[in-house]
């Protein structure tokens, strides 16, 4: 029944922008009927979930047979699906909400419609990719979620970078979809079925099954941005409309996360090096990302790198997990599985959190550049504190949820310390002191991000043209940032669910009576959190009581020798974090432009410093460019005249003759 139920769900969002296809071009009645189906829809797949846990089954399926030469039509929820299926239920609500005030169609007439009928259709289809049991329905979700994504990303296609962006997504997300063929043309070979995603013990070869692990990595790693696989996401992220990019960041990624999660469970006892490659990507990919969000000027290229720093920390828990999988220790497998569900959750709900606070900014600022931003904390209080919420969250601070996630990572890197006769993880256990690098630089790149763009004054704008947004923007980030502090506060409330999707995925855990309450002191960390919640609302009373009596006076800033000291001697961003990014020089490879000055009165000159994405900017579009020019060469080739065609073929077959006759 609870299937059925998030079917019809899955139905309506995939319809929702239809009724604004049907309207005028600058009626707004589309947008709300679009969002209002959305919310609808979100609503009835919620109670399809609770219908499905209530029942306390495994699975319950819908399935039947279709004209199609192969497979059939197979869905069903089960327990590790039910936490991809509520982010995406609930980003989708939240984001159609927060679009009425952020893409309204009347100032939006050339692309308002397109993006809230994929918006609902690449929901849909992300939705489908979790409930499918069938290999072809898969790929056809899988497929529909592509293309709309396509045209979400390339929303504002009249950019020549918007369209850029789009193009490389659309170039790598068909490539790890050739991947995904492969992989179930191996299933289907191995098993007799394109039936997912349990397979019989024994049903695959140990060359079959390395197969598909590889072909899994790279065409689920695609999606969800694992470095070196990450070259469409900060583009993507970057130009696509800001609700757009809190759904894509939030949400889509994880359907990556979630192919890859269930390919590992195909072999009831993986490889050791499976989950050992998964902890080295992982790794990579976390302090990768935060290394270039720390050093990004655009704050949406910021948070595009961040997504990747987070999905290398989801990875290194399935890493964990998988590696006690092959090992046979059920406390590896639930922490590390534990502490990266917990994070797919709790990633949906900071991320599209940061994403709304930058739709904020760019609605109010028209600018991406943080160094050309400061001051907006005073005339934007609101947007400023969520924004905070979202940061602290993000890296992992406590009392909030991130927190929390990181902290079932944690305990489970450090038990591989204690793990007697099994040497071959005490390496693993470096994986401890990763996590805490990238937790320190996350901390360092989002002060950049709040000074910068918050603090300080007004380095090239004048911030009384901002001004925080209605509660259409707001009430959604308000509720993000209150499942971001619940969690926080409250993590035993889940961990009911985050154990039955881990049993889901091994039983192992539930088998050896295992539980993450029994491990980590998730009771005692409730009341910490709460405690840190409670200083935090008294120092803040205190100060604001404090600020409200004492009068104001006014006092230049320390001049530092300068008579008039300007706004652009303020630190910026930029300088901000330069020590650390020359650490990581070695990484970053970043373009600099120092100034020139010559003579006794130089003429004006600037700094700049850019870093390009290292595997795309400086691999792969040089590469393609190079292919070009090389092509270029043999157009004298085709010339267009039916006697030279001729003659190529008469040149082939004599070929072919002397050939055959050696």
């Amino acid at each position: 029944m609870g299937t059925l139920v998030v079917l019809i769900s899955t139905a309506i969002i995939a319809l929702s922008g239809v009724p604004g296809l049907l309207m005028p071009r600058r009626s707004a009645l589309g947008q709300w009927v679009a969002m209002g189906l959305n919310v609808l829809a979100s609503a009835i797949g919620v109670t399809g979930l609770i219908l499905h846990m209530t029942r306390n089954a495994p699975a319950d399926a819908v399935a039947f047979s279709w004209s199609l030469p192969w497979g059939h039509f197979a869905a069903s929820v089960d327990a590790l699906g039910v936490l991809f299926l509520i982010p995406m239920l609930l980003v989708s609500a939240l984001g159609s909400i927060y679009g009425l005030s952020y893409w309204e169609q009347s100032t939006h007439i050339a692309n308002g419609r397109k993006l809230r009928l994929c918006w609902g259709l690449m929901t849909a289809g992300m939705m489908m990719v979790v409930l499918a049991r069938d290999g072809v329905l898969f790929l056809i979700a899988w497929e529909i979620m592509a293309l709309a994504t396509f045209f979400l990303v390339g929303t504002q296609d009249t950019k020549p970078e918007v369209r850029q962006a789009a193009w490389v997504y659309l170039v790598a997300t068909h490539v790890g979809t050739l991947c995904l063929f492969a992989l179930f043309a191996l299933l289907r070979f191995a098993t007799g079925s394109f039936d997912l995603w349990p397979v019989a013990p024994g049903a695959m070869a140990s060359w079959i099954a390395t197969t598909v692990f590889v072909l899994g990595l790279i065409g689920f790693g695609l999606k969800a941005g694992i470095m070196p696989l990450h070259i469409w996401l900060p583009g993507a992220h970057a130009n696509a409309p800001s609700h757009v990019s809190a759904i894509l960041s939030g949400v889509l990624l994880k359907t990556g996360v979630y192919g890859l999660i269930r390919v590992v469970a195909f072999v009831p006892q993986p490889p050791l090096w499976w989950g050992e490659t998964l902890l080295v990507l992982g790794a990579l990919s976390g302090v990768a990302g935060i290394t270039f969000a720390m050093a990004q000027q655009d704050y949406k290229r910021l948070l595009a790198y961040s997504s990747i720093e987070n999905i290398g920390i989801i990875i290194m828990g399935v890493g964990l997990a998988t590696i006690g999988r092959a090992l046979g220790r059920a406390d590896l497998i639930i922490l590390g599985m534990g502490g990266a569900l917990l994070h797919v959750l709790n990633h949906s709900l900071f991320k599209p959190l940061l994403f709304m606070g930058a739709g904020n900014l760019l609605h109010a600022v028209h600018t991406r550049k943080i160094d050309a931003l400061g001051g907006l904390g005073k005339v934007m209080p609101r947007t400023f504190m969520l924004v905070v919420i979202g940061a602290v969250a993000i890296c992992g601070l406590p009392p909030l949820n991130g927190f929390v996630s990181e902290l079932l990572l944690y305990v489970g890197f450090f038990r591989n310390i204690s793990a007697e006769n099994q040497p071959s993880l005490v390496w693993a256990a470096l994986a401890a002191p990763v996590l805490a690098l990238i937790g320190a630089l996350a901390v360092s790149g989002f002060v950049k991000l709040l000074g910068g763009v918050f603090g300080g004054t007004a380095r090239t704008l004048d911030p009384h043209q901002a001004h925080d947004p209605g509660i259409s923007m707001l009430g959604p980030m308000i509720v993000l940032a209150a499942g971001c502090v619940t969690i926080g506060v409250w993590p035993s409330g889940l961990m009911s669910l985050v154990e039955r999707a881990v049993a889901s995925w091994d039983p192992m855990p539930s088998r050896s009576g295992q539980t993450i309450a029994g491990m980590v002191p998730v009771a005692g960390l409730s009341f910490i959190s709460l405690g840190f919640v409670l200083i935090a609302l008294c120092i803040g009373g205190v100060i604001y009581r404090l600020v409200r009596r004492s009068p104001w006076a006014s006092a230049g800033t320390w001049d530092c020798a300068y008579a008039r000291p300007t706004a652009r001697m303020q630190y910026t961003g930029t300088s901000f974090t330069q020590m650390l990014a020359s650490l990581f020089r070695w990484m970053l490879w970043p373009r600099v432009r120092l100034p020139v000055l010559r003579g006794l009165f130089p003429t004006q000159s600037d700094f700049a410093s850019v870093v390009p994405d290292p595997i795309l900017d400086r691999g792969l579009l040089p590469g393609f460019g190079l292919a070009r020019r090389l092509s270029a060469l043999a157009r004298p080739i085709q010339r267009g005249v039916v006697q030279f065609y001729l003659l190529y073929i008469l040149l082939a077959l004599v070929v072919l003759l002397l050939i055959a006759l050696n």
